[in-house]
């Protein structure tokens, strides 16, 4: 029976023992060696002291090693927490803290840089360094060990699983609107209950090979990984700095599958990319998260990839995914998020707690397998997202928790959802509500813009007035009294940006999304003055 992260892959290897596993340059890694691998490594780091439900970060480049311990850690009984390859070493020790972290793999460049924060993390017993022999350090504060060498380990003891469905598998941090990143708890089930259902609706199968370019922090990142290993498919994992190099890679490497967010497809689109000159002829399907799709960007998209499916789905870290819309819907339905994935259950509640009526905007609240166990040591943060189903019949109990994602969304009389806004997002300006998604895709229209975001700043007069930060296509300008007045348009007089600023890229988390807070930020920090 299969029911742990590791088992996703003991099963794959039964059946596929040669096949290609994971890819990343001129690495190919097998399904029976990188089995072999993740058992040697999970011996090794059960020897260096790792327990069972231990946190164990990993912090690396996309890359082969990644992806092998990942499985290692769940093989050892631990809990993988990925950290994006690009955080700073502050930001490091914060996750390390706040998990009370006992062992952290990483490479040698990213361990030097850490060595001053290190200490400052009592859980922390020890270090796996990728590369250890470039490691030039005098301090004996903490024990470290080869990766290689514990990973290429002959004869390891084999594990026994201890652990249940239950338990806790990952921790995913995430940025949140305010203060530190939180950490999101994955349980076994409920990462292996995404992997089968996003297979499922995506028709994954083993003869997909799926292009990993979002980061494994990432939960739709991780999915890439997981859904490949469990169908047995390969999963080529790159990292880039040009949309060239992954429009390269997809004929290269003849992938089926690849999952974006949008500031992703922005890139892809831009001719800079080559795709129109190299349109890939396998690519089966591409997928669209974290954060709504531009129409013109999905219009060029479509236009560009005439024989590949696009999938746009909505989806949240404390639940995973939680709808899709299937193709056949986008000439009808191109703003809708679509509805609920497989084995789920989707509600829209109205703020006196009933179900709303279509077209009535709602919170949508989500009920299935991929819910979360919450927030690492948040307790109370926990309770206000995960909380009783709303309508429980009469008699049942309340063991069961959904989450309420604080989205706003309504239905259709299809019963096809849309995204209105995040809650804590939301404009209040002349005394409406204004959702900054709406505005943001009549800015994209009006001026066929790359990327354009929207916030509320404070006004005496309209209790908020909205300001537009946009981006151009490369090296076209922005003609702002066109832009406002093709906007308007569009949308009613109150939901016209007062100001539009002209960036060369919007500010991002590292999953890829709009750092709404930066730009509040932006606005709010005192602009520096000359002395006299």
């Amino acid at each position: 029976m299969d029911f742990l992260v590791h088992h996703m892959l003991r099963a794959s290897t039964a059946r596929f023992p040669e096949k290609e596993a994971v890819v990343y340059g001129n690495e190919r890694v097998s399904y029976e060696s990188m089995w072999q691998h993740t058992g040697s490594l999970a011996d090794g780091l059960r020897r260096a002291g790792a327990a069972r439900s231990d946190r164990i970060g990993i912090y690396l480049e996309p890359s082969v090693e990644l992806s092998t311990s990942i499985f290692g850690v769940s093989r050892a009984g631990g809990v993988f927490v990925p950290i994006h390859h690009s955080l700073f070493p502050n930001q490091v020790e914060h996750i390390a803290r706040d998990c009370q972290m006992k062992g952290l793999i990483t490479d040698a460049a990213r361990f030097a840089r850490l060595e001053s924060v290190i200490r400052n993390c009592p859980s922390l017993e020890f270090v796996v360094v990728v590369g250890k022999d470039e490691v030039d350090s005098d301090d004996n504060s903490i024990t470290t060990y080869d990766y290689y060498q514990m990973r290429d380990a002959t004869s390891p003891t084999e594990i026994a699983d201890v652990a249940i469905d239950k338990d806790l598998a990952a921790i995913l941090y995430t940025s949140g609107s305010t203060g530190q990143p939180k950490g999101v708890m994955l349980s076994h089930a409920n990462v292996v209950a995404g992997a089968t259902i996003v297979s499922d609706y995506l028709g994954i199968t083993d003869a997909d090979r799926i292009l990993a370019v979002l980061p494994f922090s990432f939960d739709a990142g991780l999915n890439q990984l997981t859904t490949s290993i469990q169908q047995g498919a390969t999963c080529v994992v790159m990292k880039f700095l040009f949309a060239k190099e992954i429009v390269a890679m997809l004929g290269k490497e003849r992938i089926t599958g690849l999952a974006g967010v949008p500031s992703l497809w922005n890139l892809i689109v831009q001719k800079s990319s080559k795709l129109e000159q190299n349109p890939p002829e396998h690519l089966r399907y591409i997928t669209n998260t974290g954060g709504a799709m531009p129409l013109n960007i999905l219009a060029d998209l479509r236009r560009l990839l005439p024989t590949t499916d696009v999938v746009l789905m909505y989806g949240l870290t404390e639940a995973f995914r939680s709808t899709y819309l299937p193709p056949a819907e986008l000439d009808r339905r191109p703003t809708s998020i679509g509805k609920a994935i497989p084995c789920t259950e989707i509600l829209v509640v109205n703020d006196e707690g009933r179900a709303c009526a279509p077209g009535e905007v709602g919170e949508l609240v989500h009920r299935g397998p991929t819910v979360s166990l919450g927030y690492w040591g948040h307790p109370d943060l926990t309770d206000r997202v995960l909380r009783p189903h709303p309508f429980l019949p009469p008699g049942a109990t309340d063991a069961e928790k959904v989450c309420f994602s604080g989205d706003l969304v309504k239905m259709d009389e299809d019963g096809f959802l849309f995204f209105v806004g995040r809650r804590d997002n939301m404009i209040k300006s002349s005394g409406f509500r204004i959702s900054p998604n709406e505005v943001e895709e009549a800015l994209c229209k009006a001026g066929q813009l790359r990327e354009a975001a929207v916030i509320g700043l404070p006004d005496q007069a309209l209790g908020q007035r909205l300001k537009a930060f946009v981006v151009p296509p490369d090296g076209v300008p922005v003609d702002e009294e066109a832009l406002l007045n093709g906007t308007a348009a569009l949308l009613p007089r109150h939901m016209v940006p007062k100001s539009v600023e002209v960036l060369t890229e919007l500010p991002k988390t590292p999953s890829g999304k709009i750092d709404y807070p930066e730009l509040r930020k932006r606005e709010t920090q005192p602009t520096e003055t000359s002395a006299p």
